[in-house]
């Protein structure tokens, strides 16, 4: 690593970017954003998920980019399609949406070197109350995590944020997975921790690029992985909600490289 580079990293191992760096995560944030506005009209009962991911693969071809996920790990797929009570990492199948389901689409697009990445929830026909409830708490959870990001609070703030506005409303926050530091990789420090204390964890400072990405389940916490290795699923088959976007600190503040160009990222948008 050059000297630069150095300097460039806290001392808890995150990078900071330039203030020039922001207008390439907000392409890349913009194109993964448009694609889950696009694919929104795909979503209904009938529809298998590997369909809605053959449309997104085309969606990113087309667009001149790169799937981040398509070779990841052995990953053959340029999304992730997590249902009911999938957690996430859900994999696209000849499985066909029935009505009511409610579904996670994760995506992430490599444009100019710079890593888009974002989840939403969609429903397949007509929303069930309970469902309908998980996913306003899940949406709105996120939205309180990023309104603790600024200069100066840490990201324990941010994870204590989402914690206790989830909790609550009786739901669960997911300890088993996080967000992310990302920018021109995929997965890089911090874990971003959707549960914490005030005041504990790493200092956020301007240029540091990240997800924040709660995952909320009616019932428990726990999950566990499937034997295919990347399906993670509610232990008590709980419905299971999550909301992602990618956001970088400013000087006063954050600013989110994902939002949805059409004003979609709610699945009660029309």
């Amino acid at each position: 690593m050059d000297e630069r580079a150095e300097r460039r990293l806290t001392k808890d191992g995150i990078r900071l970017y330039d203030p020039s760096d922001f207008a390439g995560m907000h392409r890349a944030g913009e194109l993964a954003a448009r694609i889950l506005d696009d694919v929104a009209g795909l979503v209904v009962p009938g529809a298998s998920t590997a369909e809605i991911d053959e449309a997104i693969t085309r969606m990113v071809d087309e667009a001149g980019a790169t799937s981040a996920t398509i070779g990841y790990k052995g990953y053959q797929h340029a999304s992730c399609i997590s249902v009911n009570h999938v957690v996430c990492h859900g994999i696209p199948g000849d499985k066909r949406l029935k009505d009511g389901d409610i579904l996670n689409i994760d995506v992430t697009v490599i444009v100019d070197g710079w890593y888009g990445d974002t989840s939403r929830m969609y429903v397949a026909g007509k929303l069930s109350r309970k469902a309908e409830r998980l996913i306003q708490v899940t949406h709105d959870a996120l939205f309180k995590g990023i309104e603790a990001v600024r200069p100066g609070n840490t990201f324990g703030d941010i994870g204590h944020a989402i914690q206790a506005y989830v909790e609550a409303h009786r739901m669960s926050v997911v300890r088993d997975f996080c967000g992310h530091g990302l920018g021109r990789v995929f997965h890089a420090p911090p874990n971003v921790l959707h549960y914490g204390r005030p005041g504990t964890g790493a200092v956020l400072e301007p240029g540091m690029f990240f997800t924040i990405e709660p995952m909320v389940n009616l019932g428990r916490p726990e999950t566990k992985v499937l034997a295919d290795d990347w399906t993670a699923v509610t232990r008590d088959k709980s419905l299971s909600a999550q909301f992602e976007h990618s956001v970088g600190v400013t000087e006063d503040g954050v600013e989110i490289f994902t939002l949805s160009p059409g004003g979609r990222f709610h699945p009660t948008w029309g």
